[in-house]
């Protein structure tokens, strides 16, 4: 057996794209081709120079990630981009293209859903049965994961303690979603707002999506996991959802593999971007574990209520959300007055702890961006203005496209 993974001596990176016509920009249903031509010969999976390919629920979008966790961030954004290359390479030949962000601006998921077919098809397929997939929280949302080991459950408390208090504020540097059935939603998050509600008909799966109060395996197990299964049987009685992963919190406990998976993360422009977030996550998560933003036990019992009234405030306004919890604030190591725009607390968070890692310079200049210009969300909207039309969002959108093939910032002004 492997040895378990202790906190922080490894991350996992999973980053979801749309694949899109090159001409129409509209999806188009066939990962199933990418990956055939990768060389999956049927299987959902194919390895690539350290990451892997795979399929999702719907067939216009694929997944990157690396293959398995990995010691070092470092130039692990040039092996996703490379990867987005050869995918690139692949869909020219059928008239295709990767589109970044989290959410397509004009998909109609009623019409334009196509379910995995292959392997794996019948879980998706149940999810589909329960839930009924032709929604944009399951057909149009492409999101990144972050996993973070731990070894026990003395390192699992303090680890799910840290990513719960920070979660509420993670859309804050992430948010990519302001544009939905062709429209701006008045949200700069849409993805997470639909994600919030997508298994409603079961509140158990979803929670409050800012996870529970509990610290330990047995009681994730007796508090989270168990509720989930009860609630779901009568309507998956051959136990096809019967896993940890069924759980939709913005955060879950994958015990199989001794890691938290955060789920949170919108899609960036390039993964450069993608990987600079997740490594400011990671420097903020593994600071609170330590006790170097203040005593942890001053966060451990935050109500999910609070947290969760935070995330939704977070997921309407990102970066210029105005957190005037005190209590919050502090818990986050913070010490100047509130309210506080959340991309102040956020460049907070960084100068106090990634800035000071040796991989920093990789990772500053799509962050300055973000902390300046505003998350990507914003600079999107700063693009299209009060009012787009199809032909504005089509342009948008495009360049989009472009900055992701060239592994480049979007910018708020041409």
């Amino acid at each position: 057996m492997m040895r378990r993974l202790r906190l922080f001596e490894a991350t996992g990176i999973e980053i979801e794209y749309m694949i899109v016509d090159r001409e129409t920009l509209s999806v188009k249903p066939i990962a199933d081709l990418v990956l055939g031509a990768a060389g999956a010969d049927g299987e959902a999976e194919v390895e690539r120079d350290g990451l892997a390919w795979s399929n999702e629920l719907a067939l216009h979008v694929i997944e990157l990630k690396t293959n398995g966790p990995v010691v070092s961030l470092d130039g692990i954004g040039a092996a996703f981009l490379q990867s987005t290359r050869e995918i690139d390479t692949i869909l020219r030949g059928h008239g295709a293209r990767l589109m970044p962000t989290a959410m397509h601006p004009w998909m109609t998921p009623d019409a334009d859903l196509v379910l995995w077919p292959h392997e794996a098809a019948p879980i998706y397929q149940a999810f589909h049965r329960i839930f009924d997939c032709r929604g944009h929280g399951w057909a149009n949302l492409q999101s990144v994961h972050v996993n973070l080991p731990f070894a026990d459950d003395e390192e699992f408390g303090r680890l799910h303690a840290a990513i719960r208090v920070l979660l509420p504020i993670l859309p804050a540097l992430a948010a990519s979603s302001p544009v939905a059935d062709g429209a701006l939603t008045g949200l700069l998050d849409t993805r997470m707002d639909f994600y919030c509600g997508n298994a409603s008909r079961i509140p158990s799966v979803c929670g409050l999506v800012v996870p529970e109060r509990v610290y330990t395996r047995a009681d994730y197990a007796t508090h989270v996991l168990e509720p989930i299964y009860r609630d779901l049987a009568p309507h998956d009685p051959d136990g096809i959802l019967h896993h940890e992963w069924v759980n939709a919190r913005g955060a879950i406990a994958r015990f199989d593999r001794y890691a938290i998976e955060i789920r949170v993360l919108d899609v960036q422009e390039h993964p450069g971007a993608d990987v600079a977030v997740c490594a400011a996550v990671r420097g903020v998560v593994q600071a609170l574990t330590e006790g170097r933003l203040g005593d942890p036990e001053r966060y451990r019992d935050v109500p999910g209520d609070r947290l969760a009234a935070t995330l939704q405030a977070v997921i309407r306004d990102a970066d210029h959300t105005l957190i005037d919890d005190t209590e919050y604030a502090r818990a986050l190591g913070y010490r100047g007055g509130v309210p506080v725009r959340a991309v102040d607390l956020w460049r907070h968070l960084i100068d106090a702890t990634l800035a000071a890692e040796p991989g920093f310079d990789e990772w500053s200049h799509p962050l300055e961006i973000i902390l300046t210009e505003g998350c990507l969300a914003r600079r999107i909207l700063t693009r299209l203005g009060s009012c787009p039309g199809r032909a504005g969002l089509k342009d948008t959108y495009a360049e989009l496209c472009d900055c992701l093939a060239a592994g480049r910032m979007f910018r708020a002004h041409a």
